[in-house]
């Protein structure tokens, strides 16, 4: 399942990558010899800014003029602000991902209804049913910006001046734009590519009237459930459809991808529009090493702990938004620990070594200002003093997820007692802001200032005044426990004391408050010598980006940002566990697993899923190609050469996530949700003729009968 996922800002330890670090390992013997490097090691994400026509032309044999890019990308969307999408009808119909769709979905059903258990399949207009709050973005408009936003950074010396020139620009930019004649009424937004090294304004025309035809039970959008995630063969139904409206009426629209049912072959062309999230594909082999030796191990332990304890609280509260919670934390562990197997790679890291020195290389020899030659020594030296500073910025950061409310409460009345000493003007802005927190829920209270008590531990080590402080002998668990039953911080009347009793925060033997007052000093001086040197990072990143592109041009693509992209690859098998996988998965596979697993969970299947008609078990249901293709792209089409759709990107394989930091399209495979397979689901199972006859060129069902 690919989703956007943002790291979190506190993190350690290690999880899921003993499978992961086999299978990279293999990897690694199999290709030791593969450790040149080079350009696109950087990924195949094109922007449609520079559409990547010659390389088309070199690489298939096929010209894509400036017509077929236009067409395609008016034709794909952005699915909120976390997911792709596109047109597929002349009517606004709208496909994208169940897990893209799965909380819109659900939000709509009525009283008496659970759409996870039986989906949702609208048979008339009329019985489309409107999404509060979710809206389409279309890109109308791109207008390059970088020349402006450069001159105005290069105007100013210290780092965080030029990041706040530019972030000046750009607001001037768009107050200028908003009036402009084709930019009216449009969402705006600047789009920064290779770190810095260009800039672009996108307008987007926004639709807001979105409403759901079609989204199958969670069992099929989600069949397998984690365990069969990043994974292939796949048997996964992830598909949704909504439609736009416009006056109360479906949107008539020529730009949408027909679909096209007949297949794929193997070694076809193949193309995705989406957005993908973010990749980090320009950082240098010494920012590489800090996250695989800090910061990424800490995010894993960090996801996997509060999975745990959401896990735990979940087994008795059965509440959707939890489970749904779960399955993102679960996602992006998979997601992170395939990384942290990658980071680890000997193979994939001497590539990215030997890209840096190629790089280099072509820079000293395209004679760029000195200055800029340095950059990746600052970089490695900035990285250097991160290093230094990373525990007390990670493991003592406040955040009720890291460490609970009321260890959190105790870190703000801290912070609210050094304004009072050293700002008393903001302290006295802040006053009101200073109020006991209600604990929600006190197991995962506990819970949360359990973990965050064991990574405290782990590491800052167990001599740590922080840590002796909190421990005292104890297990992090009984710490956790004696610690929420000793202190006062939940009561009003306390806390209303230590608010206006000059002095009583810092005197006070409230066992919450002396653990803040030893962790929170250190946290702020480390987060802000972290912030300083962060900004000065991001400075350096844009001049290596500018350097990227002074060498290369669009030739290489930039890193992913959530804009909208183009990416190509050609419908491929590859080698896995001592045999070969087959580009296409048939519906037969879906049943052989559920049969296998005995019918249980996450295997198994509805009620009208149990019989099928024969017809249907070799129909295709799932495809892999070589695209690039990282979390945002979830909903992304896959098209082929006549812009058909021909498939629903929804996963990747185990292999393709250190996608993160390089691209290597030996064994990445995208997988996605074949055309044929959604419409057969739709014939043998939804008797969904509707939205078939709409999706396979039959007549339009009557605009009058939509509801205003």
């Amino acid at each position: 399942m690919r989703k956007q996922h943002l790291r979190p800002v506190v993190l350690s330890g290690l999880l899921l990558t003993g499978l992961l670090t086999a299978t990279f390992a293999q990897s690694a013997l199999e290709t030791q010899a593969d450790t040149a490097g080079g350009p696109l090691d950087l990924g195949k994400m094109w922007t449609f800014d520079a559409p990547p026509t010659a390389y088309f032309q070199k690489t298939y044999n096929f010209t894509a003029d400036q017509k077929w890019f236009d067409e395609a990308r008016l034709a794909s969307l952005r699915f909120a602000d976390y997911c792709s999408a596109s047109f597929v009808s002349a009517n606004g119909l709208v496909m994208t991902n169940h897990h893209c769709a799965r909380e819109s979905g659900t939000g709509v059903q009525r009283k008496g209804e659970d759409l996870n258990a039986t989906g949702f399949y609208a048979k008339t207009l009329t019985e489309e049913r409107p999404v509060e709050g979710l809206f389409v973005d279309q890109l109308v408009q791109i207008e390059d910006i970088t020349s402006r936003v450069q001159q105005a950074m290069s105007a100013v010396s210290s780092g965080q001046g030029q990041l706040e020139a530019r972030e000046q620009v750009f607001s001037d930019i768009k107050a200028e734009y908003i009036n402009k004649d084709n930019w009216k009424g449009l969402e705006l937004q600047t789009i920064t590519f290779y770190n810095g090294g260009r800039y672009a304004l996108y307008g987007f025309k926004r639709y807001t009237d979105v409403r759901l035809v079609f989204m199958p039970e969670l069992q099929l959008g989600f069949f397998g459930g984690d365990p069969d995630n990043f994974t292939y063969p796949r048997y996964a139904l992830d598909c949704s459809f909504f439609r736009v409206y416009d006056n109360g009426k479906p949107l008539k629209t020529s730009h949408f991808f027909k679909f096209n049912t007949n297949g794929v072959r193997d070694g076809e062309p193949i193309f995705v529009i989406g957005n993908p999230g973010h990749t980090e594909r320009l950082k240098t082999v010494a920012e590489l090493e800090f996250d695989r030796d800090f910061q990424t191990p800490a995010t894993i332990q960090l996801i996997r702990n509060r999975s745990n304890a959401l896990q735990a609280y979940n087994a008795t509260a059965k509440n959707d938004s939890v489970l749904n919670e779960i399955f993102s934390y679960e996602n992006s562990l998979k997601a992170y620990g395939g990384q942290l197997a990658g980071l680890r790679d000997p193979v994939l890291m001497a590539r990215k070594a030997s890209f840096e020195k190629q790089f280099k290389a072509a820079a000293q020899a395209k004679n760029l200002p000195a200055d800029q030659l340095k950059t990746w020594d600052e970089l490695a030296a900035n990285t250097a003093q991160l290093r230094g500073l990373f525990n007390d910025a990670n493991f003592l950061g406040p955040s009720e997820r890291t460490m609970g409310e009321l260890l959190t409460f105790a870190n703000v009345l801290t912070q609210y007692n050094e304004l009072l000493t050293s700002r008393p003007q903001d302290a006295e802005r802040a006053r009101s802001l200073v109020v006991s927190p209600v604990v929600r829920n006190s197991a995962l209270e506990e819970a949360y200032l359990a973990a965050h008590l064991a990574e405290a531990q782990a590491g800052l080590g167990t001599d740590d005044p922080y840590v002796k402080a909190a421990l005292n002998g104890r297990s992090p668990k009984e710490a956790a426990a004696y610690l929420l039953k000793t202190t006062k911080l939940n009561d009003p009347g306390f806390v209303q004391e230590l608010r206006t009793r000059p002095g009583a925060i810092g005197a006070s033997n409230d066992p919450m408050l002396v653990l803040a007052r030893i962790g929170f000093p250190r946290y702020l001086a480390a987060a802000r010598q972290a912030r300083q040197i962060s900004q000065r990072q991001e400075v350096l990143r844009g001049q290596l980006g500018r350097m990227l592109y002074a060498v290369y041009g669009s030739a290489v693509p930039p890193d992913a940002t959530f804009s909208l992209r183009i990416n190509d690859g050609v419908v491929r098998g590859y080698p896995y566990n001592g045999t070969q996988a087959p580009i296409i998965t048939t519906f037969a596979g879906l049943y052989d697993r559920n049969y296998s697993f005995g019918d249980k969970a996450p295997w198994n299947l509805p009620a009208r899923w149990k019989n099928p008609p024969m017809a249907l078990l070799k129909e295709p249901m799932c495809f892999i190609s070589t695209n690039d293709i990282i979390g945002g792209n979830s909903g992304s089409p896959m098209i082929n050469k006549n812009r058909e759709a021909v498939g629903l990107v929804f996963d990747g394989n185990l292999e393709s996530l250190p996608g993160e930091f390089i691209f290597v399209p030996d064994r990445n495979r995208s997988i996605s949700v074949h055309a044929g397979g959604m419409v057969a689901a739709m014939r043998y199972i939804y008797k969904a003729d509707r939205l078939i006859g709409e999706l396979t060129g039959a007549p339009a069902p009557p605009a009058a009968k939509a509801r205003k």
